[in-house]
């Protein structure tokens, strides 16, 4: 493999094409904001790029500095988080800029790794875009990238970073680690991959073999849970009774009171284990609303119910995307009338 004249190919087509993302924008003094990186980095960690620059944009106009983001409340940041998903990136990211205002942002990849919720890709990505550091990253683009330019199969972690490293332009490490992410989501895509426009066709080898979307293998991906509730609407979209939730599953989020329906159980048992536990009692069945999570199917019927308990204004609180949807369900449940029955 020619190095030199593959960082020459790929960064020249990086300065053609590469792609205008708010927080690609230079400062005053013309580096990045390391702040801006590393909230950029860390949001997309789960969410695609498109999404990303609208919670980019939103938790920027929230928090312009680490300082402001480290005088929040968590709940606050987990409102200005709202839809995101994946909300301990927040509660870790706030946890960070409070110890980052004693001491400073950091300067290297070691005291970015040292923060909470930052692993070795968020690293190193802060590392080289901030701070110019000879730091490769790896994440799902790179690694496909790599598989195929080497027509790898099951590229193993190790083998990926060291392959990574080697392609490294070292003077220019934010660049070309930003020139091999978009070249992943833009060139060599999982299924299709636009090889005739790619600007390393000519040293890739899966190109050669005749078949490139055969590398790397697909992962074996874990089942899917599949997980039934009901939940309670007691109030109205403006108003209702919320609960924080607590553990794993939307843990620290408010949402409407919810519960499981266990394995070999009703819904109507689950119903009426609700019902017992807040003193309601429902009066309509509002639907069922869907929501995928990571190995997790999630479908929860609403029910609107009456019970002597406080209110809370819905806007002022964080809501998972999944009570977003529930909520949904009392304006459509007006346009049908089939859903009302409450089940015995």
């Amino acid at each position: 493999m020619d190095v030199p004249a593959l960082r020459s190919a790929l960064l020249g087509w990086f300065a053609a094409q590469r792609r205008e993302l708010p927080w690609r924008v230079l400062g005053a003094d013309g580096r990045r904001d390391p702040y801006r990186v590393w909230v950029s980095e860390v949001i997309l960690q789960q969410t695609q790029v498109t999404r990303g620059q609208v919670y980019f944009g939103r938790f920027l106009d929230a928090f312009p500095s680490v300082q402001a983001l480290a005088l929040a409340s968590q709940e606050a940041v987990l409102k200005a988080w709202e839809g995101c998903g994946y909300y301990a990136r927040a509660r870790n990211l706030h946890r960070a800029a409070q110890q980052v205002v004693q001491g400073g942002l950091p300067s290297t990849y070691d005291g970015w790794r040292a923060l909470p919720g930052v692993g070795p890709y968020t690293a190193a990505a802060i590392a080289s875009l901030a701070h110019g550091e000879a730091r490769a990253v790896l994440d799902g683009n790179v690694r496909r990238v790599l598989a195929r330019l080497h027509a790898v199969s099951q590229p193993p972690q190790r083998w990926a970073q060291a392959a990574a490293d080697a392609l490294l332009d070292p003077a220019r490490p934010g660049d070309w680690n930003e020139a091999v992410m978009d070249l992943g989501a833009t060139i060599c895509l999982p299924a299709n991959p636009k090889c005739s426009v790619c600007p390393l066709a000519s040293q890739c080898s899966a190109l050669a073999s005749g078949n490139p979307a055969q590398y790397p293998a697909p992962k074996r991906r874990a089942a899917v849970r599949e997980i039934q509730g009901v939940a309670l609407l007691i109030g109205d979209g403006q108003r209702a009774y919320l609960e924080r939730r607590e553990g794993t599953l939307l843990g620290k989020l408010w949402g409407l009171p919810l519960e499981e329906v266990g394995a070999g159980e009703s819904e109507a048992a689950a119903l009426k284990r609700l019902e017992g536990r807040l003193g309601a009692r429902c009066v309509q069945r509002l639907g069922t609303a869907a929501h995928s999570m990571t190995h997790r199917q999630l479908s929860v019927t609403l029910y609107a119910a009456q019970a002597d308990l406080p209110l809370t204004r819905i806007a002022q609180r964080p809501l998972s995307r999944l009570d977003h949807k529930l909520l949904a369900l009392q304006g459509a449940s007006r346009l049908q009338p089939a859903l009302l029955s409450v089940p015995l």
